[in-house]
């Protein structure tokens, strides 16, 4: 038997943990423990699953066969704590980031030397020369007569015209002057072809960076407070289990809650057995489940066999989104069952969960 981490790549989240679980155990794997979370490369998923060394090929041909499969790693698992993603984002670190000197200051500006100024040239005299002057003087002036227009006299009786009124019979037309021709429209304020561009629309908003993701680092399950559990399990079962269950839950360290669950399930499951000595082996793994699974399970939750898989309705320790209890229930029926199998082995896998967004918690037993 060997442990392998799994990290899986996907587009999203929904009912990626009950397809890959389903690969998982068809190839011969057995589910430890995994991990889910949303990443702005994908569904980021980490399964630590026992099985089989020979069965690894199987499994990895079954991972990279698969539709929704992106990309994915298998290694050895390193005990309890898991590694970080693969795909995981990083963000860098810039606290040992030492800004860069300040420059230094330009030296002051030295003023340029000044230019010698040129000597302005002599004035020009605009005077003739003196032969010229008194030849001017011979010449006589030319006397420029303007034509005198007068105004032919009105007849007697004729009355003025006005002004704007058409001329009489017989009298030349008066012409008018013409108005100003329109000046046109520029073209860039007739054709949309050459109209203005408009500014730009402004910039969507740079969308909010995601919180990074807290990793909690596993811790061994607390063995105190299951034995102070089990001091008074003949009173609590089955009417006040649940409610101890979940103060049990809340006050355990929160790496160590799904590992102690599962070891309160577990001896829970084996005082259930010893409560029963005149129990015999059973030939098939179908039988134990039909006659002790259900009958364990049922005194506390309502549940619906499907062969080898087990439907818990509406679990009082899932009630919570991303907070399972269903790791109570899988040692319950570990410590229920091996007494009563031939192989005194039985492996358990959490299919799906309804603190995952599931309707139903789906455990699957296989020998």
């Amino acid at each position: 038997m060997i442990e392998l981490e799994v990290q899986v790549l996907a587009h999203a989240r929904e009912g990626l943990l009950m397809e890959i679980g389903r690969v998982v155990s068809a190839s011969g794997f057995t589910l430890q423990r995994q991990r889910l979370v949303p990443d702005p490369h994908g569904a980021l998923l980490t399964l630590v699953v026992s099985g089989p060394a020979r069965r690894q090929r199987a499994l990895d041909s079954a991972l990279g066969e698969h539709e929704r499969v992106i990309s994915f790693e298998i290694a050895p698992a390193e005990g309890a704590q898991m590694r970080p993603h693969f795909a995981l984002t990083r963000r860098i670190d810039h606290s040992d980031y030492v800004p860069p000197p300040a420059p230094e200051p330009l030296p002051a500006a030295q003023p340029a030397p000044a230019t010698p100024k040129r000597p302005m040239p002599p004035a020009f005299d605009a005077s003739p020369a003196p032969a010229l002057a008194a030849s001017f003087d011979t010449v006589p002036p030319i006397s420029r007569v303007e034509p005198r227009v007068e105004a032919e006299p009105l007849l007697q009786g004729e009355p003025s015209l006005p002004s704007g009124s058409p001329s009489p019979v017989g009298s030349p037309p008066r012409v008018e002057p013409l108005p100003p021709p329109a000046r046109p429209e520029p073209r860039w304020v007739t054709d949309p072809e050459f109209a203005l561009p408009q500014p730009p629309p402004p910039p969507a908003p740079a969308p909010a960076p995601l919180d990074p993701y807290v990793e909690i680092a596993p811790l061994p399950p607390d063995v105190t407070a299951v034995a102070r559990l089990l001091a008074d399990v003949d009173e609590l079962y089955p009417q006040r289990l649940v409610p101890a269950l979940l103060d049990l839950d809340r006050t355990v360290a929160p790496g160590a809650r799904e590992p102690t669950l599962q070891l309160a399930g577990q001896r829970i499951g084996e005082w259930l057995a010893m409560r029963e000595p005149g129990s015999t082996m059973l030939g098939s793994l179908d039988e134990a489940i039909a006659e002790i699974g259900v009958r364990a399970l049922s005194a506390l939750v309502a549940v619906d066999a499907q062969g080898s898989q087990l439907h818990l309705r509406e679990s009082p320790l899932c009630t919570q989104a991303g907070h399972s209890g269903c790791a109570f229930f899988s040692g319950l029926l570990h410590g229920v069952l091996t007494p009563v199998l031939p192989s005194h082995e039985v492996s358990l896998f959490n299919v799906c969960c309804r603190a995952w967004g599931a309707d139903d918690c789906v455990l699957a037993v296989s020998e």
